[in-house]
């Protein structure tokens, strides 16, 4: 652009702002945005200034609606005027900000950890939706941001974070488990990060991000529940002689009675020690590997001792309800606890109690007889 058209550029927009219709305002800026779009590949720095110098004058008295459509218009532009840029990432109006905050290669690090600083929820959500974001601007959003930030960071490929950043998503994914499925197939997860979200993750989380990983992450989670395992089936606090229990629930299986009914009276009465007895012969396993569930605070590894007996989810519901020394389950459990059920086949449920029965037994196991069987889940 020459300096002759500048200058008219410049006086036509003195007569626009000073004595121009709202229309002639809006024309004059559609057509300077127009006219710096067809030439901006052979604009040097300097002639881009102008424009830049135009098109905000012209932006003073413009309403939302065509600064959103300029935003628009501009937001992929690699060469649009900067100081243009930055007022409508800036601009209250999310409809304004959003086109440039998302897209819009002129805004620099600097830039977005400012605006991230100073404006709401919905100028930080569109910002973490651009293609790329440095742990700095990650670091901020975080901070400040609330689950739909996180959940949209989480599912962001481009999003790098930093050591602050992957421990507030694990610390956010212990209550969300949206969050810790998305934080969890993120390819760039470290190790150490991944090893602690997995180790906090509910078994509801866990079984879905084995149905949804790709098979290269599927060894890398299993390695995971190995660990998550030893701590969910810890050793009984103290011995306990099962073997009267033992004999009544083979007595009861072999006459067709050790179902849903009298599994629910055990629950409900009590009967702990038959409880354990009755759910380890329909499992398959020792008593002392049933035994430490049904005391521990989680309820994962309990419904899966259920689905593996073959029990349905009230009788599953009435356990969970009435185990010794825990606290009252919360509806919010329940409601996962159902998911976990609902979701766990028969065949998995059985393959993953014997896994944890010879876990509790043995250092090493045997990988074929067993490991979770991936296909049945």
């Amino acid at each position: 652009m020459s300096e002759a058209t500048s200058t008219i550029l410049i006086a036509e927009l003195e007569g626009a702002v000073k004595g121009g219709s709202p229309e002639r305002r809006l024309n004059m800026l559609r057509q300077v945005t127009d006219l710096f779009l067809s030439d901006a590949d052979r604009l040097n720095e300097n002639q881009i200034g102008v424009f830049d110098d135009v098109l905000v004058r012209l932006m003073e008295q413009m309403e939302a609606r065509a600064l959103a459509q300029l935003s628009t218009t501009l937001c992929s532009s690699a060469l649009a005027p900067k100081e243009v840029v930055l007022q409508l990432a800036y601009h209250e109006e999310i409809s304004v900000a959003a086109p440039v905050l998302t897209k819009s290669a002129r805004l620099s690090e600097c830039e977005l950890i400012k605006i991230a600083s100073l404006r709401g929820q919905k100028h930080l959500l569109a910002i973490s939706g651009r293609d790329a974001l440095s742990e700095g601007v990650t670091d901020i959003l975080l901070k400040r941001g609330d689950s739909n930030i996180s959940h949209a960071l989480a599912k962001n490929a481009g999003a790098r974070f930093s050591e602050f950043g992957y421990a507030t998503l694990v610390e956010s994914s212990k209550k969300d488990n949206s969050l810790a499925e998305q934080l969890g197939l993120r390819p760039d997860i470290p190790l150490k990060v991944f090893r602690e979200l997995l180790s906090k993750a509910s078994a509801a989380v866990l079984y879905r991000l084995l149905k949804a990983a790709p098979p290269e992450m599927r060894a890398k989670i299993e390695e995971v529940i190995e660990s998550v395992v030893e701590q969910i089936a810890s050793p009984a606090i103290a011995p306990v002689d099962y073997t009267e229990s033992e004999a009544m629930a083979v007595a009861m299986n072999r006459a067709g009675k050790l179902g849903d009914q009298t599994i629910n009276r055990f629950a409900i009465q009590g009967e702990y020690i038959n409880l354990v007895a009755a759910l380890s012969l329909l499992c398959s396993v020792k008593p002392e590997a049933i035994e430490p569930l049904i005391r521990n605070p989680r309820t994962d590894g309990l419904i899966v001792a259920c689905k593996a007996s073959r029990l349905n989810w009230s009788t599953t519901t009435m356990i969970l309800r009435n185990r010794p020394d825990c606290p009252p389950i919360t509806k919010q459990e329940l409601e996962i606890g159902k998911e976990v059920f609902d979701a766990l086949s028969l065949s998995a449920a059985q393959r993953t109690i014997r896994f944890w029965s010879a876990r509790g037994s043995a250092k090493k196991v045997d990988a074929p007889d067993t490991a979770i069987a991936m296909s049945d889940i």
